[in-house]
């Protein structure tokens, strides 16, 4: 699983603009691609970015490892 491109596509599917984004969270255009390029992130910032997008980054992880465990 490659969260940053989670993020990225549920951005792209809000509508919102990357300078949206950023602000919002509180980085600049160019940690958010650098975001967008991590395949995993600080739970704090994770934490964030779900309550900015309104999406369940948590559960999308926690799904990816069923069946792993």
């Amino acid at each position: 699983m490659h969260i940053g491109s989670l993020i990225r596509k549920e951005l792209k599917d809000s509508g919102r603009t990357v300078t949206w984004f950023a602000a919002q969270i509180c980085c600049t255009r160019t940690h958010a691609y650098k975001i967008f390029r991590s395949e995993s992130i600080d739970t704090g910032l994770l934490e964030r970015v779900s309550r900015v997008l309104r999406h369940d980054f948590f559960g999308d992880v926690s799904r990816s490892l069923e069946g792993q465990l």
